[in-house]
């Protein structure tokens, strides 16, 4: 969350992220009191980053595709609508897999959450990436995609400095390592 000062946020913490996908009550009490509230409360105490660069991992678009894929779809519904009030970045980054390099993933850590299984199911795979590239992308000014599978994380930084115009033209290397670029993006309608 994004502003300095939230009421709920030490409680919300406390809700296993991974129950999401089991429980609309928790996807709900993210979307409303996490990052309803935090929308409204960013206006009169936003964050203090002077020239700094704000990094922020969004689970505001993640949390209404994982209820556009696979419920709840009433809050995800109603958030999808107004979407626009939620935080926007000037760059958002989406990274994702195949569901088979997800499973092949999956099968070498020790433990496995409702979440994760349900993320490999290619149909919930493929409602969750529609839901997040041609809903929830068009919010943000620039959005950035990327197969896990084929870039590196140094490469996929790099990409995000230059396409934010962090990198001077003598830092960037020309690269034959492409990434798909949706945007810029266009306000929701």
């Amino acid at each position: 969350m994004l502003a300095e000062h939230h009421p709920l946020e030490r409680l919300l913490k406390r809700l296993p992220l991974a129950h999401q996908y089991e429980s609309s009550g928790i996807t709900t009490a993210y979307l409303v009191g996490g990052f309803a509230l935090d929308a409204l409360l960013v206006r009169v105490d936003p964050p203090r980053c002077g020239d700094a660069v704000l990094v922020q991992e969004g689970y505001v678009d993640r949390t209404m595709a994982v209820g556009l894929a696979g419920g709840p779809f009433l809050s995800a519904a109603l958030a999808l609508w107004a979407a626009r009030y939620f935080a926007a970045f000037d760059v958002a980054v989406y990274v994702h897999a195949s569901p088979e390099a997800r499973r092949a993933r999956m099968r070498r850590r020790q433990r496995v959450d409702v979440g994760d299984r349900n993320s490999v199911e290619e149909g919930f795979a493929g409602r969750f990436n529609s839901a997040l590239l041609h809903h929830l992308g068009r919010r943000h000014r620039t959005v950035l995609v990327f197969d896990t599978e084929q870039y590196s994380p140094q490469e996929m930084a790099r990409q995000v400095l230059s396409v934010a115009g962090l990198l001077s033209e003598e830092t960037q290397r020309p690269s034959g390592d492409g990434f798909e670029l949706v945007g810029p993006a266009t306000p929701a309608s």
